[in-house]
């Protein structure tokens, strides 16, 4: 986001009461110290909202604000510009009028980017200032136009395969069909923002299957005669062995999908009629999100931040495969990232690159282990330390102890809520007073999706629903169970921006569990039960992952459905 000069947006956030003069220069301080747009720590502060600062920026250079977020552009509009120069320019067309053609952009202000666009389209621009989730909003909408196109391509790719049936495997797999079948089929999950790729063999015939927004999809089916080459030339891509069928393999390859190189996670597993093949879709240059972009509601971000800031003891991250454990721990790192701080990661895979930040990448064949590495690691004189995930008792006790010697140690545990975590480390051997002394804060998390922004609608609760959900809470709560009460809540109509799903995108639900001193105490207690532990946290005010998905349902941002869904998996 562009930044207004420093004086005049100082003067601008004063006059208007948004913050302290001494509240401005302590995030100038932050800003100059860590390298981060100073807007941004401004927003991260709850000082300004995206929003807010956009209409003073739009005030300050003269210029229109673009919100198209609930638009649908016209497809004859949207693709004068192509999809990869929108996204690389972030500049979406919007709206046509004569030779001129109104394009949103981060940076409108950008003569370079205007003169181009001018060019290439052969229309005057008109520049309009937008936000990021506007632009998201419209490069979706080329996902929905290209789809068709995709899946005509993929059919014609299906359709060329079928006369190599009679070629091995091996060297069909290096011919044009089944190249640009699995081409374009990548490319068709990336344009969804699928998470994953499945390609499952049946008896008669090959099921593609995509992960959208945490919900396989059906995509398309294939014929069986195709499939062994389909599997070789994936095989080929990410450098496994094409001959073996009878034990699994993993491997990974770069794939570039517009502007974003994905980092494609492969595993291949033999089954009863033949080789499963599961593809995962990384994009190592996606900027970690604060936490509010997390989804986090504020009670959450004060009781994290507050702990985050301790020089030593440990973070547990929980919750199941897939649940944006590891996306949670990277915005914890971004936070505490700064010059004269030694962070240390150890992470299988590295998922993001972070700045002014050791990663290490688990190798198992090297001898790097979660455990190896971590004593590696120690060795390095670290303040803070990231495990990528904490599977035996040897890296329990490592992490624990260096939690106990002066370090800030951020991992994750499968545990099916926060409070869980702790019995958990007692199963690994590690001894309650050593748990007590060490754990500051454990976060549950599971994701939910979000409600489409263009075809959000509210509806009302009636008595049958709300009756259901208190019954939730008793179930889940006990007697420390809150009322719901709200008289509204929402869903999505279904559009062609959603697939007619009615959501898009997703967003966290979490349960953060501080462990205080009474915690401590009861930790160490001979009588010590989860149910105890839980009474305590309840007590304690702990807002548990459904009562968090609850206030995301009133909020707009996801559907009570959808909150039950997850939190019932």
């Amino acid at each position: 986001m562009l930044v207004i000069p420093l004086e005049q947006l100082k003067k601008l956030l004063i006059e208007n009461s948004l913050l302290s003069e001494s509240d401005f220069e302590n995030a100038l301080k932050e800003s100059q110290r860590t390298e981060k747009n100073l807007v941004d720590i401004l927003i991260s502060r709850g000082f300004l909202t995206k929003e807010y600062y956009a209409d003073l920026l739009s005030d300050y250079l003269k210029i229109e604000r673009a919100k198209l977020v609930g638009q649908t552009i016209p497809k004859e509009v949207l693709t004068l510009i192509p999809e990869d120069i929108s996204r690389t320019k972030n500049a979406v067309a919007f709206e046509k009028l004569d030779n001129t053609l109104k394009v949103a952009m981060l940076d409108p202000v950008n003569l370079e980017t205007l003169s181009f666009l001018e060019k290439y389209t052969g229309y005057f621009i008109k520049p309009y200032l937008t936000l990021e989730e506007d632009l998201q909003s419209a490069f979706s909408q080329y996902g929905a136009a290209a789809s068709s196109d995709f899946q005509k391509t993929i059919q014609e790719s299906i359709r060329a395969s079928l006369k190599l049936k009679g070629l091995e495997a091996e060297k069909a797999a290096t011919e044009f069909p089944i190249v640009s079948l699995i081409d374009n089929l990548i490319s068709y999950a990336a344009s969804l923002n699928a998470s994953d790729i499945h390609i499952e063999i049946l008896s008669d015939e090959v099921l593609v299957r995509f992960r959208i927004d945490g919900v396989l999809r059906e995509i398309l089916r294939l014929a069986k005669e195709i499939h062994p080459a389909v599997v070789a030339r994936i095989k080929i891509l990410s450098g496994l062995q094409i001959d073996e069928h009878n034990k699994p393999q993993d491997g990974r390859f770069k794939y570039k999908y517009a502007d974003t190189i994905f980092d494609i996670r492969v595993a291949i597993i033999p089954t009863m009629y033949g080789e499963k093949v599961e593809m995962r879709l990384l994009t190592g240059s996606v900027k970690p999100m604060s936490f509010q972009e997390l989804g986090m509601l504020e009670e959450t971000i004060k009781i994290v931040e507050n702990n985050i800031t301790k020089t030593h003891g440990m973070i547990l991250i929980t919750g199941p495969t897939g649940s944006g454990k590891t996306t949670t721990l990277y915005a914890i790192l971004n936070k505490l990232n700064r010059p004269e701080v030694n962070i240390i990661t150890l992470e299988d895979p590295i998922e993001y690159e972070l700045k002014y930040v050791n990663q290490i990448q688990v190798n198992p064949k090297a001898g790097i282990d979660f455990a190896n590495g971590l004593r590696a690691i120690l060795r390095q004189d670290p303040n803070i330390i990231m495990v990528g995930e904490i599977r035996d008792n040897e890296t329990a006790e490592i992490a624990v102890n260096a939690a106990l010697t002066g370090h800030l140690v951020l991992s994750t545990l499968h545990t099916n809520d926060a409070p869980t975590a702790i019995p958990r480390l007692f199963d690994m051997n590690v001894p309650p007073f050593l748990v007590a002394a060490t754990i500051n804060m454990v976060i549950a998390q599971r994701l939910v999706r979000k409600i489409c922004r263009e075809c959000i609608e509210s509806y009302e609760v009636d008595s049958s629903l709300r009756d259901s959900i208190n019954q939730q809470l008793k179930i889940v709560k006990g007697k420390f169970a809150p009322v719901f009460k709200p008289k509204f809540l929402y869903r999505g109509k279904g559009c062609k921006s959603c697939s007619y799903t009615g959501f898009r995108g997703r967003v966290a639900v979490y349960e953060a569990f501080d462990v205080n001193e009474k915690v401590r105490e009861y930790i160490q207690r001979p009588d010590f039960s989860i149910d105890g532990l839980r009474n305590i946290a309840f007590s304690q005010g702990m807002k548990t992952m459904f009562e968090d998905g609850l206030s995301k349902a009133e909020l707009g941002v996801t559907t009570i459905e959808e909150v039950l869904r997850v939190i019932k998996e």
